[in-house]
This record gives structure tokens, C-alpha cells and sequence, in this order.
């Protein structure tokens, strides 16, 4: 009896002993990475943000083509905070009412942070976008939780509207078709003068005797200090 029980165990712990051999070696031939974007790819459809996406144009160019009844719309994702109303109370923010072109952090009775009272210069309609688009990377320290409006559209839509609702700041002029972005092309007038600038360094320095030796090189203000056998022979 006991010699049956030790043969069955025997046989059950060589079992154990080859499935866990078996697994290992099955991990190791079959072994896969995880890839590190997970789904499967789509032909033709290309992710937001990719090298793809169409970079954004200043906000003069939406504001060129900006609807005030969809800015009214955008709104509604304000307005749990906010109200745009002549005399209207302010809530959790300031109220709106005539916001474009006042000063940053002025309307009366909103007790508004140092993030916003520190801010020089008023609400045109640069500074409302870069607002609008971020408000903690515009003001850091502000207590306005909103995330912000990624679309430009959505940002141009909205301050129209405002813009309607007592301010009629005159709206900016659209920038040029084709025309090339103001930082681009500083960047090349940069660098087309550090190329002269490259240029003069890469002049090879004559010596006073190699200047001397030229007789196209000798007058100016250098030419009294000349030296050596070239300036010896002109005195002779």
C-alpha cells in the first residue's frame, strides 16, 4: 500500500515538475512585448496632435471669421460661474459685462487673486485668448479651475460675443494670406546677420609686417605704426 502511494506521488510530482518546465520554456520562445500604444491603426485617420495636425494661426485670423451666436453657445460652459448681463451680480467669477478692454482684475466687488492683480495691461483680445486657452499657464496661482478652450474657434466665437456685451472693442486686422509668422521671420533676419557676422570672423587678421609688405595696405591710421624691413626701405 504504501509502495502504490509513494509510486502515484512520485508520478504526480514529475507532472507538476514537467507542466512548470514546459511553461517556462513556452514563455521564452513565445514571449511578446507590450505595445506601447494600445488598439489597432486606423489608415487614413491621423490622432490629434500628431506631426499632422495643422499648427495654430494667430487669433486675428479666427477672430476674422468669428460668429457671436456660437460664442454665445461657448458660453454655457461659462456661465455655471460667470454672467454677461449689465448690472448682473458676480457669482464665482466676476461678471463680464463690458470684460474686453477693461483692466485685469477691476471689476468692482469680486475679490480677485494676486495671480490677476499682477497682471499689467487690459483684457484685449490677445491676452483674453491666451486666457480663454489657459487661464493657470496665463495667470499661475489663479483660483478659476476651468481647464480652458483648446479651440481657437471656440476662443474667437466667445470673446465676439463678449465683445458685444457692452465693450465693441474694434476688432483686429487679419493677417495676410501666406504671410509669414512675425517670430520666423525675426529668426532669419538673426540669422542672416550672424552669417556676416561669421563671415568677418573668418577674415584672416593680417600682421603689421604682411601689411607693410603691400603697398595697397599702407595709409590710414595704421600706417605710421608700420614696422620692419618694409618701413625701413620707405625711410631709405
Amino acid at each position: 500500500m504504501d509502495d502504490r502511494f509513494n509510486t502515484i506521488a512520485g508520478w504526480v510530482l514529475f507532472a507538476g515538475i514537467v507542466a512548470l518546465g514546459s511553461s517556462i520554456v513556452a514563455g521564452e520562445v513565445f514571449h511578446s512585448e507590450r505595445p506601447e500604444t494600445m488598439g489597432y491603426p486606423i489608415e487614413g485617420v491621423v490622432l490629434e496632435g500628431e506631426d499632422g495636425a495643422e499648427a495654430e494661426k494667430p487669433i486675428a485670423f479666427y477672430l476674422a471669421s468669428a460668429d457671436a451666436a456660437k460664442g454665445e453657445q461657448v458660453f454655457k460652459k461659462c456661465a455655471a460661474c460667470h454672467n454677461a448681463e449689465q448690472g448682473g451680480a458676480n457669482a464665482l467669477g466676476p461678471n463680464l459685462y463690458a470684460i474686453m478692454g477693461a483692466p485685469h482684475a477691476s471689476k468692482p466687488g469680486f475679490a480677485y487673486t494676486d495671480a490677476l492683480k499682477s497682471k499689467p495691461g487690459n483684457w484685449d483680445w490677445q491676452s483674453m485668448s491666451d486666457w480663454l486657452k489657459n487661464p493657470k499657464a496665463y495667470a499661475p496661482g489663479t483660483k478659476m479651475t476651468f481647464a480652458g478652450l483648446s479651440k481657437p474657434e471656440d476662443r474667437a466665437n466667445l470673446m465676439v460675443w463678449l465683445n458685444s456685451k457692452g465693450s465693441n472693442l474694434p476688432l483686429p486686422a487679419a493677417p495676410a494670406a501666406g504671410a509669414e509668422p512675425a517670430d520666423d521671420a525675426a529668426a532669419k533676419a538673426g540669422t542672416g546677420a550672424g552669417d556676416g557676422a561669421q563671415k568677418a570672423e573668418n577674415e584672416p587678421v593680417l600682421t603689421e609686417q604682411q601689411t607693410g609688405s603691400n603697398p595697397k595696405n599702407v595709409g590710414g591710421e595704421g600706417a605710421s605704426k608700420l614696422t620692419g624691413p618694409a618701413s625701413a626701405k620707405k625711410t631709405n
